[in-house]
C-alpha cells in the first residue's frame, strides 16, 4: 500500500509542476495564467519548477511493480495485465482532452481526427504524429520498457535473469552514444533507463534481501539518474523562462531513491491504510487528464478567484474526474478485456502443438501490495 501512496505523491508533484511551476509556457500568450508563473506564485513557482522529478519516482516504482507483478506469470498474462492497466483510461483521456480543446481552444488547439485516432493506439510518437496531450511522452518510454522486460517474462522471471537484464540494459545505455548500432538508443533509453533498473533491483532486495551486488546496481543507477536530472533541469530553462540551480532536482531524485529503498527494505510494511488503495487507483487517470484540461480550466477561472484557490479547485476537479474514470471506465472494462484477451490466447495456444507442461510460477510476497498491476505514469516534459 505504501507504493500507492507514493504514486499519488508523484502524480501530485507533476500536477503542481504544471500548474504552479510551469503553467504552459514563459510568455503570456502561452501560459494558462496569462503571465509567467513567477509573477503569479513568486517563490512557490521556483519550487514548482523542480516538481517534474515526480516522474523519476514514477519510473522507479514502475520497475519495482512490474518485476513484482510479472513474477511467476507467462507472457500472455503479462500482456493482458498491461493492456487492462493502460488502455481503458487512456482511450477516455484522449477523447476527453480532445473534446475540451475543441470546445475551449484557449491554451492549445485540438489535433485533427486522424491524429486523434493514431493517439488511440498509444503509438502516436513512433508513428510520427503529435500527441493529444504532451504528458503522453512517457507512455512510449513505458511501452518500450515493457517490451524489453517481456523478454525476461518469456523466459521466466528469476533472480538471475532480472540481474542480467539490469546489467545488460545499463551497459547498453552507457555505450549507446559511442557505438553506432542502428536502433540501439531506441531501446537503450540511456537517459531514463537507470530509474527502471533501480526499481527492478529494489524489488529483488524486497524479495530476496539486500546484498552488495544489488546495492551496486542501485548506486550506479542513482549516479546516472543524477546526471540526467541535472541535464534535464537545464533543458527546462527556456520553458520555465528562467534558469534555476540544479541541486534541488538532484536532491528530489535522491529522495525518490530513498523512499523506494524504504519500501524495499520493509520499513513501510506497517502502513496499511485502506484509503491508499483508492489513491493508487486515481494516479494513472489523474496523470492522463490533468495537463491540458487543467490549463483550460485555469484559463477560464483565473479572473474569478485567487490563484491558489484556482489551483485547489482545478486539482480537486481533476481528482474527481480521475475517480470517475476509474469507477465508470476502468473497473467495468478491465474484466471484459481480461476475458477477451485470455480467450484469444487460449485459442492461440490451442492452435499450436503441445510442447510440454507449463512452468509453475512462484507467487509474489504480500508485504508490498498495490491495487494496480503496475504503473506508468509519468511526467512533466513541457508542451511544445
Amino acid at each position: 500500500m505504501a507504493l500507492d501512496g507514493l504514486r499519488l505523491i508523484a502524480a501530485l508533484m507533476v500536477v503542481f509542476h504544471h500548474y504552479v511551476g510551469f503553467g504552459g509556457g514563459p510568455t503570456a500568450s502561452e501560459n494558462a495564467w496569462g503571465r509567467p508563473v513567477s509573477q503569479v506564485f513568486h517563490h512557490a513557482s521556483a519550487f514548482g519548477g523542480y516538481l517534474w522529478t515526480g516522474f523519476c519516482l514514477f519510473f522507479i516504482i514502475s520497475g519495482f511493480v512490474i518485476c513484482m507483478s510479472s513474477w511467476g506469470r507467462g507472457l500472455g498474462d503479462f500482456f493482458t495485465s498491461r493492456v487492462m492497466r493502460l488502455y481503458p483510461a487512456f482511450w477516455v483521456s484522449v477523447l476527453a482532452t480532445t473534446a475540451v480543446l475543441t470546445l475551449w481552444p484557449v491554451v492549445r488547439k485540438p489535433l485533427d481526427a486522424y491524429s486523434v485516432l493514431a493517439n488511440m493506439t498509444m503509438l502516436a510518437e513512433p508513428l510520427g504524429y503529435k500527441v493529444v496531450d504532451s504528458v503522453y511522452w512517457t507512455l512510449w518510454i513505458e511501452l518500450r520498457f515493457y517490451l524489453l522486460f517481456a523478454l525476461v517474462v518469456w523466459r521466466g522471471v528469476t533472480y538471475r535473469r532480472v540481474v542480467a537484464f539490469c546489467v545488460l540494459w545499463t551497459v547498453g545505455g552507457l555505450v549507446s552514444g559511442s557505438v553506432k548500432i542502428p536502433g540501439l538508443e531506441l531501446f537503450a533509453m540511456s537517459e531514463v533507463s537507470s530509474f527502471f533498473v533501480a526499481g527492478l533491483a529494489f524489488y529483488l532486495m524486497h524479495r530476496f534481501g539486500p546484498n552488495l551486488l544489488l546495492w551496486g546496481i542501485v548506486v550506479l543507477s542513482w549516479i546516472l539518474s543524477l546526471r540526467y536530472a541535472g541535464d534535464h533541469q537545464g533543458d527546462l530553462t527556456g520553458y520555465l523562462g528562467r534558469a534555476l540551480p540544479s541541486w534541488p532536482a538532484l536532491l528530489l531524485v535522491t529522495l525518490s531513491y530513498l523512499v523506494v529503498a524504504a519500501v524495499a527494505l520493509g520499513f513501510t510494511a506497517r502502513i496499511q491504510w485502506r484509503w491508499l488503495t483508492v489513491a493508487g487507483a486515481l494516479t494513472y487517470p489523474l496523470y492522463l487528464l490533468h495537463e491540458y484540461i487543467g490549463w483550460t480550466a485555469i484559463r477560464l477561472l483565473r479572473n474569478h478567484a485567487q490563484p491558489w484557490v484556482v489551483v485547489g479547485v482545478v486539482t480537486l476537479g481533476m481528482l474527481l474526474a480521475a475517480w470517475l474514470v476509474h469507477r465508470l471506465i476502468e473497473r467495468p472494462l478491465a474484466p471484459l478485456l481480461k476475458r477477451g484477451l485470455r480467450g484469444a490466447f487460449e485459442q492461440l495456444r490451442a492452435a499450436e502443438p503441445a510442447t510440454g507442461a507449463p512452468r509453475v510460477g512462484v507467487q509474489a510476497p504480500a508485504a508490498v501490495t498495490s491495487q494496480q498491476d503496475g504503473d506508468l505514469v509519468g511526467a512533466a516534459r513541457p508542451a511544445p
